[in-house]
């Protein structure tokens, strides 16, 4: 399917049967059928080849530091409240090099979308355990297998009261694309963590593994019952999927900022900047 968010790229760094290709389809075609602009919309990254995908996307982008793409990301949200936003990367990358980042985005709550790729190994670094990695799952560095319980950001986040927690598999297109676009509509901070496989270095978690170990939340289910949103962060073997999810209203990053700092509606880039008043502050702390 052609979309206005496709970009012509020569060559890919994804191994053939990546999931990644998978979530990159599902972005483009989720942010194409919900009449969003290329040129409003901003992907930004840190490290890793769940990373790469801005470069992927025709979209403005920014690539950084490993585990730093989320305080750009609130950053350029706060700076321009009209863009959408996306904090993409995996889960080594969000969760292990960028966990701080990560819970402290959830408390602030601004208006983005965190999407983490989570195969359960680190990729770009050749198959080494990852914050989410299974017990037992072994790799060149944890040759007697992997001894600690693997990091829950579902339970994590739900405990942060975030604004709207979301898992979903790469495998199912339509579920992933429906997800991707109620993440995308929602306002405030969103975790969207995606399931996904590792062909080359991980050959426990397959794609065959994680359609067996995932089921689809039912219709009936109420995402704003946090007591049991946490009992269903709990579950494994099989994962549930779905808006797990959804705290009542909270306070957006970007309109506290607003409203504390009386700067009104105007985006804070059309602001004149008063380069005097900058200079006296700055020179506090020379």
């Amino acid at each position: 399917m052609n979309t206005r968010f496709d970009r012509v790229v020569e060559d890919n760094a994804w191994c053939p049967g990546c999931g990644n290709f998978s979530i990159l389809s599902h972005l483009k075609e989720a942010l194409d059928e919900m009449g969003l602009d290329p040129l409003q919309s901003v992907v930004v990254s840190g490290i890793g080849q769940a990373a790469k995908t801005p470069q992927y996307l025709r979209v403005n982008m920014f690539n950084g530091l490993h585990g730093r793409a989320l305080p750009v990301a609130q950053g350029v949200k706060v700076s321009n409240p009209s863009l959408t936003v996306i904090a993409e990367g995996g889960d080594g990358d969000m969760y292990g090099e960028g966990g701080n980042h990560f819970m402290s985005a959830i408390r602030r709550n601004s208006d983005i979308i965190n999407i983490v790729h989570n195969k359960m190994v680190y990729g770009l670094t050749k198959g080494q355990a990852s914050p989410t990695s299974q017990r037992g799952f072994k790799t060149p560095v944890q040759s007697e297998g992997v001894h600690v319980e693997p990091f829950n950001p579902i339970a994590t986040a739900i405990s942060l009261d975030a604004s709207l927690v979301i898992r979903t598999f790469s495998g199912n297109k339509e579920h992933c694309k429906a997800m991707l676009k109620i993440a995308i509509e929602h306002k405030g901070y969103v975790l969207i963590d995606i399931f996904q496989p590792c062909v080359t270095f991980n050959k426990i978690n397959t794609f065959k593994w994680f359609k067996e170990n995932v089921y689809l939340l039912p219709s009936e289910y109420d995402p704003t019952d946090k007591v049991k949103a946490f009992e269903k962060s709990l579950e494994s073997h099989p994962f549930p999927l779905g808006v797990i999810y959804k705290s009542p209203q909270k306070v957006v990053l970007e309109d506290a900022l607003r409203e504390e700092s009386q700067i009104g509606d105007r985006a804070l880039y059309l602001h004149e900047v008063d380069y005097k008043r900058l200079s006296e502050e700055m020179d506090k702390y020379i």
